[in-house]
């Protein structure tokens, strides 16, 4: 039995970076940073570099702690509620900033991303398909 879907927007990715990169937008209140993510569907929550929680104006430290482990090591994160724009969809949500200022690696896991949007991806292709969960 088929299924189908309809998104509000598709967007060709580069392949010649390791996984798919999609832009990102990180709101809180009248400041906006701008960056590149990668989609992570393995991920637990977003995850973004402090210097662009400290560029909104954010004392990164009084957000909620959460402690990571993962195959590669140990690390912890401080959490946020803002909002966050990707190619146009957009979502409050709670993101974390990293708490070593050395981890650069930006992602959208499932928590506050994933879990927000409809996402279809057709990597022969190179496209990345997406809406609003409830458009």
């Amino acid at each position: 039995m088929p299924h189908s879907l309809s998104f509000a927007v598709s967007h060709s990715y580069e392949t010649s970076t390791r996984g798919v990169t999609v832009p990102v937008s990180l709101r809180s209140g009248a400041d906006t940073v701008k960056l590149f993510a990668k989609v992570d569907t393995g991920a637990e929550d977003c995850l973004f570099d402090r210097g662009f929680g400290e560029a909104l104006g954010i004392e990164v430290e009084r957000g909620v702690l959460k402690n990571y482990a993962t195959v590669a090591g140990e690390f912890r994160a401080y959490g946020h509620e803002l909002t966050m724009a990707v190619l146009g969809v957009e979502v409050h949500a709670l993101v974390y900033f990293y708490d070593n200022p050395k981890v650069t690696r930006h992602v959208l896991g499932r928590n506050g991303w994933l879990n927000r949007v409809r996402l279809g991806l057709v990597d022969h292709n190179s496209v990345l398909f997406l809406s609003a969960y409830d458009e």
